[in-house]
């Protein structure tokens, strides 16, 4: 490979990270060890700066390396794209880094992919289902489905649905505990809630047209939805989820709607979220205008 300009110099410098150390990433790029070495080293004396720490042991990164491993990332994705559009004309191809939640992944978007890759069959679908949240800027995905409002930052989304809420229990449960009457009864209950940053504490009603929320506690707390759902129906407590979540269980009858009276009915955004701009890949585009064309809840 030619490392004698600064791509490929970035080439080998997210190549050793991925690879975990300078041997490992020699053999990936069929370059010897010490060649490695030397190109990093060349990078580091260039920027006037050092990007990795190296032990026999392992590699880390500087603060510096981290945020010129993100730049790397992009450029390099972005070369990739460039000549991909011009040897193919445009046409859609290469892999698809896609994050989405669990339960709502599994649910909703499995789907779509399934659809999407027929057609587009030269596009590799890369999905990662899991409730954390991705870096897309630092290269960990091309698109991200998240839930909520989006905090201000320079990505670009679009909405591809909202979903609304519902507290639920298990008839097991409202045996043993009692089925409430008011939103005032679940301070007798063991509410089951979020445990992500952005989950609020309390849980939002609606009374004879006012709008007022009640501070909800309980014994466990959780990441996933499709997880607090399993809760519910073992009879942990009662929860407040999106829905799209729990459907089918409450067409079967193994939850139980509560407190619907009291519903404000308030609904939770759903967005398409990636690294817009005139560089941004085909398959991004095609995948994203999919997601808003077909995403149901």
């Amino acid at each position: 490979m030619d490392v004698s300009g600064r791509s490929g110099e970035m080439e080998v410098f997210a190549t050793v990270v991925q690879q975990g150390s300078l041997s490992a990433a020699a053999r990936e790029l069929g370059l010897t060890p010490s060649a490695v070495s030397r190109i990093i080293a060349r990078a580091e004396q260039r920027l006037g700066t050092r990007l990795l720490l190296r032990t026999t042991r392992a590699i880390t990164l500087t603060a510096e390396g981290e945020a010129y491993l993100r730049g790397a990332r992009r450029i390099l994705a972005d070369l990739t794209e460039v000549e991909q559009a011009i040897t193919d004309q445009g046409m859609p191809r290469g892999r698809l880094r896609v994050s989405a939640a669990l339960g709502h992944g599994r649910l909703s978007i499995v789907p779509l992919v399934t659809a999407f890759s027929a057609q587009y069959p030269e596009v590799l679908v890369d999905l990662a289902l899991g409730d954390e949240v991705v870096d897309i800027l630092g290269g960990e995905a091309d698109v991200a489905v998240r839930f909520g409002h989006l905090p201000d930052s320079p990505l670009s989304a679009r909405c591809i649905g909202s979903t609304g809420q519902v507290i639920v229990a298990s008839p097991a449960y409202l045996q043993r505990h009692g089925t409430p009457g008011a939103p005032e009864e679940l301070a007798r209950h063991n509410c089951l809630r979020f445990n992500f940053r952005r989950a609020a504490p309390d849980w939002p009603f609606r009374r004879e047209g006012q709008d007022f929320s009640l501070k909800v506690s309980g014994n466990i707390e959780c990441s996933s939805g499709e997880a607090l759902a399993q809760l519910a129906r073992l009879g942990a407590g009662v929860a407040r989820i999106g829905s799209f979540t729990v459907a089918d269980d409450l067409a079967s009858g193994h939850l139980v709607p509560l407190l619907e009276a009291f519903n404000p009915g308030d609904r939770e955004p759903v967005h398409a979220v990636f690294v817009g701009g005139p560089t941004m890949p085909a398959r991004v585009r095609v995948f994203v205008d999919f997601l808003v064309e077909h995403h149901r809840m």
